[in-house]
């Protein structure tokens, strides 16, 4: 299901902490808001939600939650665009939310569809490896994009030191970036004092 191409990123990266540079990142359970194994429609799409919501309000320390898909046998479309993707979408830039232990390809192709549907790019992580699913980067902020999911968390500086852009270049590239959903960010105090982001991928 997955292609190592620009249609669908993959891309390999280290194994991911629970606070990444400086940023808290939590792991929840989809089944534990759910009442079945089973998650289909928007109905239930929107109860979901609602208690998604509401336990992801009481959390206002943490940054990134990886959703882990462990004991969900089936989602439709509908159910996906519902839950996880429209709290990726409401969140945007803000809060960043990302798929894990997602092993069935229907259920895949589901959420990919769901992601697409409200132009909201989501990951998902399997092994180790990063792929993006919905929206996808430019082709001018592909290889920021890729600087930051191996890096974790980055500075524009970095990536300008790496790549040969100028800062201004970059920082240009990391914005659109965060502001289209793809990475989070958080200022930081720079080495000449001042204040700087800090671009964060997401699970």
């Amino acid at each position: 299901m997955f292609r190592d191409s620009t249609e669908r990123m993959t891309t390999e990266t280290p194994a991911t902490p629970n606070l990444i540079d400086g940023a808290a990142a939590e792991t929840i359970l989809l089944r534990d808001f759910m009442e079945s194994s089973q998650g289909w429609g928007r109905e239930q799409g929107r109860i979901v939600y609602g208690k998604l919501l509401t336990f992801i309000e009481s959390r206002p320390g943490t940054l990134i939650f990886r959703v882990s898909m462990k004991g969900v046998d089936r989602s439709d479309i509908s159910f996906a665009s519902e839950t996880v993707v429209e709290l990726a979408r409401r969140y945007r830039g803000s809060k960043g939310f990302a798929l894990i232990d997602l092993t069935d390809e229907d259920m895949l192709e589901n959420w990919e569809a769901a992601a697409a549907r409200k132009r909201q790019p989501l990951m998902v992580w399997r092994g180790g490896r990063a792929h993006v699913i919905g929206a996808q980067p430019s082709q001018g902020t592909i290889d920021a994009f890729q600087f930051a999911l191996t890096h974790g968390g980055v500075r524009a500086a970095q990536f300008a030191v790496a790549s040969g852009l100028s800062i201004a270049n970059v920082s240009s590239k990391f914005k659109q970036l965060w502001e289209q959903g793809f990475l989070l960010r958080r200022e930081a105090v720079a080495e000449s004092g001042g204040v700087e982001f800090v671009y964060l991928r997401i699970g």
